[in-house]
């Protein structure tokens, strides 16, 4: 991909994602209004293979409105949040201001972490739930990630399964139930193109910038970046909750998410590594 193309592509996004933010503020998706909640959004095997964050220096990249940033300062971490839209780092401010928390929020691209950091270095890196789909090389992105480590720190991804991103966004009304692959499981053909003025959340339509552009990485891509990167992988999980009903057949989990009663797909997935 030539830099004007890199450059085209992440401006649509960085534009899509400044437009989606109020609307996202607003949703009861994320329930701001009813008080913040950062923990729903964490499976309990997250927080087993996070350990204690407590005196942590931990960040968050692509961190989107904080939610999740807001329960590692709740667990007793330094925590930092990075986020390449002004307008999510602007409400992210703003709900830690609202909630008391004492969060560091910096707005840069993901690639542009180690300079817009400066000397800061991190015992924990946290990234995902529809994160590394927005970027187009994870090579360069784990190779940031242990720069950004210090020697024995952990990167933990819990990202969205490429199974379920190459099934699609949720069928069209009368579209039918069935589950179809809509794109690849395995990356390199370049982005899937998006032009949709509806995001995964509730609420109103979303004006002006509504195209994105997303690239697909199989586990092994993930995997492979990783390692390559210096870094020791030390557990792979896969999961077939969601914490959002995806499609109208899921059914409610006894922890209060949601899974498709049949078949048993993985949905989700988590990676614990070490510099």
């Amino acid at each position: 991909m030539s830099t004007g193309e890199y450059d085209r592509l992440m401006r649509a996004n960085q534009a899509n994602w400044d437009a989606r933010t109020p609307v996202h503020v607003a949703s009861r998706f994320y329930g701001l209004e009813q008080g913040l909640d950062g923990e729903r959004w964490f499976a309990p095997f997250e927080w087993e293979d996070l350990g204690d964050l407590a005196g942590r220096d931990v960040l968050h990249l692509q961190c989107h409105l904080g939610t999740e940033t807001l329960a590692f300062a709740d667990r007793g971490a330094r925590a930092v949040g990075l986020d390449f839209s002004a307008a999510s780092v602007a409400a992210a401010q703003d709900i830690a201001e609202r909630s008391g928390s004492d969060v560091t929020y910096v707005q840069a691209n993901v690639y542009d972490a180690v300079e817009a950091l400066g000397e800061r270095r991190f015992d924990v890196i946290y990234t995902g739930k529809g994160a590394l789909c927005y970027l187009p090389d994870l090579t360069r992105w784990a190779q940031i990630v242990a720069q950004l480590l210090r020697p024995g720190g952990r990167l933990y991804v819990l990202e969205f399964h490429p199974l379920l991103n190459a099934l699609g966004p949720t069928p069209a009304p009368g579209e039918g139930d069935e589950l179809l692959l809509r794109h690849d499981y395995l990356g390199g053909a370049g982005p899937v193109h998006r032009d949709a003025s509806r995001t995964y959340t509730d609420g109103p339509a979303v004006e002006g910038a509504t195209d994105s552009y997303e690239w697909m990485h199989g586990i092994a891509d993930v995997v492979n970046a990783v390692t390559g990167a210096g870094m020791t992988l030390h557990r792979l999980r896969e999961s077939n909750e969601l914490p959002w009903q995806r499609w109208p057949e899921m059914v409610r989990t006894p922890a209060g998410w949601w899974q498709l009663p049949e078949p048993r797909i993985p949905l989700r997935y988590g990676l614990l590594a070490s510099r």
